[in-house]
């Protein structure tokens, strides 16, 4: 009976896991990417979407109907989005390019704007000067383009709106566009399974009746032109019709200047090149990442570096501790005796080193909240790493994290409680309010300051602000999921045995000894062997989220993490040993501060690469985002680091008064 409640309770358990995931996907306005080709027929429409307007300048990301663009016919549309794309400020609408497989066109006339206006004057003029880029998607694809600079070439996704030349702006009007197809094939279908690429629809095998090819999409480049169109000629042309005269697209000059009460007029060419690129190799042009060698180097560089030091580090370390354990347990009874007596070092804060520390509730919850974010983290990247988060799938990344983080709750409330319990030798009074604590001490920090920022983006009128609705679907994933899951941890934390000490402590505290310089000092120096660790790793992870480049090296990031978290638990062994020997028995948020000032560091390291490689970010609303998100980052992995260091430094001490017998 009992084996079939425990069954019962599991499979329970997994269905309330389903039930989140699904409502963090369900509703008209998310969805969730599939991993099969779409396979378009000779003459098939292929819609062209439209992302963000984005700038590595401002960092603000605005809709692409802000600016005077031509519009579609049927209007503008929202496009399905998941949790994670409204959440990174993705705006995906429909766009009035429109193309035909396999079906090339040139000098297609699109619309003529209406007369410039002195506000969309003034608008479209800022976000040439500071450097916004249109974002086009085919099939999933974001447009590519490719520049040639000193006989390197370049790629970029996306285009600039236009230019300035000599005081005069310039837009971008005319699109030359290559679409790079493969003809479809149905062994392709059982090569792509589970390759995690986004498509829209599961393809139909047609095994007789037409022998009409189809093709899958596979690459989409996009070579923007400025040209100077006829006004007068395209007032009574519609769209789609052609151009009445040659476009000639020089990527090299520039001929459409923007003027105040002129309307503008766009164009494009399209054509269609087969390609021996296969279905699941597209991405390959997006994921190859300028300077590979130099950062495969760096990482095996680190790693090796860090290894062989942390490896000395605990090879000593370990060999002290044992030579202190062994001269003890080589003594007699009278031999210990009258060694107590002139015991030194760690061995004279027997009956304080289980001391209560100050603050206990709030070190519980920290360290229920780390271990939370710990887990998201190490999920997250492997499951990344494992190719089910690919960039293809935009949003699943962040959507994935969102997740992970909910279903953790249960060992944030465990971890929390049980250490409660732990410092309170078995007292579980209090539970509860711990439990809810933790479910609400980190969402409330994130909370805070995501919202500071988002008033700012929304004052901005940017796509980057949160909408009031995903605000209140937060709001209720938070409570309605992992607060009670939390809670649910917290109660088998309760029910759990908590640690008992080895040693009992003395009514009255012991006096520490005056150092010769202050301890917590060498806790704040304690973060650079971490930081040594991840530095050049979060080089990479800054330019993916600041410059625009993606990021997709998750196995190197996976292996750094480990090497992270080994390094954190040394670092505060080692110094939760110092201090011990110093007879400083006041080690528990030194252990927890010895390795979660590495956030220090990080958060230096973010001003540093704020001043010297994001030098072009304009204006201080930019500056308080990425501070603001850089010190949302610096928190979790605070809190994170923290968390190994003190569960670290806690095994060790217990460890090491329970294989010494002290009266």
């Amino acid at each position: 009976m009992q084996r079939q409640g425990r069954t019962r309770c599991f499979h329970q358990f997994w269905v309330w896991v389903l039930f989140s995931y699904l409502i963090l996907q369900s509703g008209d306005g998310f969805y969730l990417p599939g991993s099969y080709p779409h396979k378009y027929g000779v003459g098939d429409q292929l819609s062209v979407k439209v992302n963000s307007l984005t700038s590595i300048e401002t960092e603000i990301p605005f809709s692409y109907y802000s600016l005077p663009f031509c519009k579609p016919v049927e209007g503008v549309k929202d496009s399905a989005e998941n949790l994670g794309e409204l959440l990174m400020g993705d705006r995906i609408e429909n766009s009035p390019y429109r193309f035909k497989m396999y079906t090339n066109e040139t000098e297609t006339f699109l619309c003529q704007t209406n007369s410039l206006s002195a506000e969309d004057f003034k608008l479209l003029t800022e976000r040439i000067d500071e450097m916004y880029q249109v974002n086009l998607i085919l099939d999933n694809l974001p447009a590519i383009r490719y520049t040639q600079k000193e006989g390197y070439f370049h790629r970029w996704t996306g285009y600039p709106v236009g230019i300035k030349v000599q005081d005069v702006y310039y837009v971008f009007n005319h699109l030359k566009f290559t679409v790079l197809i493969h003809k479809y094939e149905e062994t392709n279908v059982a090569r792509v399974m589970g390759t995690g690429d986004a498509a829209e629809m599961i393809p139909t095998i047609e095994k007789s009746g037409s022998d009409m090819p189809g093709y899958m999409v596979v690459g989409f480049e996009v070579v923007p032109c400025s040209f100077q169109h006829n006004a007068n000629s395209v007032k009574k042309m519609k769209m789609y019709e052609k151009y009445p005269s040659p476009i000639r697209c020089d990527p090299t000059s520039v001929a459409m200047p923007v003027k105040q009460g002129q309307p503008m007029v766009f164009s494009y060419d399209v054509s269609f090149v087969e390609s021996d690129i296969k279905w699941p190799s597209r991405w390959d042009a997006y994921l190859k990442m300028e300077g590979s060698k130099v950062h495969w180097f760096s990482i095996l560089n680190s790693l090796t570096v860090i290894t062989f030091l942390a490896g000395i580090v605990l090879v000593i370390f370990l060999r002290t501790v044992r030579r202190d354990l062994a001269r003890y347990e080589e003594l007699d009874k009278e031999a210990q005796a009258q060694m107590n007596e002139e015991l030194s070092g760690w061995k004279l804060v027997v009956g304080d080193v289980f001391r209560a520390p100050n603050n206990p509730a709030l070190l519980c919850i920290m360290v229920g909240d780390g271990i939370q974010i710990l887990g998201m983290a190490v999920v997250t990247i492997l499951f990344a790493a494992l190719g089910f988060m690919s960039p293809a799938s935009r949003g699943t990344l962040i959507t994935g994290m969102l997740f992970f983080y909910l279903i953790l709750g249960i060992a944030a409330g465990y971890v929390s409680v049980r250490l409660w319990r732990t410092i309170g030798c078995g007292d579980y009074k209090g539970w509860v309010s711990i439990s809810f604590k933790a479910a609400c001490l980190f969402p409330g920090i994130a909370f805070l300051i995501l919202t500071t920022l988002n008033f700012l983006l929304w004052g901005s009128h940017s796509t980057g602000a949160i909408p009031f609705s995903l605000f209140v679907i937060l709001i209720l994933l938070w409570f309605c999921i992992s607060v009670p899951l939390t809670l649910v941890g917290g109660y088998l934390g309760a029910k759990a045995p908590h640690i008992e000490y080895p040693v009992r402590t003395n009514q009255i505290p012991r006096e520490i000894p005056t150092q010769k310089y202050p301890s917590w000092l060498l806790v704040l120096g304690a973060g650079t062997l971490p930081f040594g660790t991840l530095f050049i790793e979060l080089f990479f992870i800054m330019s993916s989220i600041w410059m625009g480049r993606v990021y997709y090296v998750f196995g190197f990031l996976f292996i750094v993490m480990i090497l992270l978290v080994v390094v954190c638990a040394e670092v505060s062994l080692v110094l939760t040993y110092m201090h011990l020997c110093v007879e400083d028995w006041r080690w528990w948020w030194k252990s927890f501060f010895a390795s979660g000032s590495v956030a220090i560091y990080i958060f230096l390291y973010s001003i540093n690469y704020l001043i010297f490689d994001l030098k072009s970010l304009s204006g201080p609303i930019s500056a308080t985002l990425y501070l603001g998100y850089s010190l949302f980052m610096v928190v979790a992995i605070m809190f994170a680091t923290g968390t190994v260091g003190f569960l670290s430094s806690f095994w060790f001490v217990h460890y090491l008064f329970s294989s010494v017998k002290l009266d």
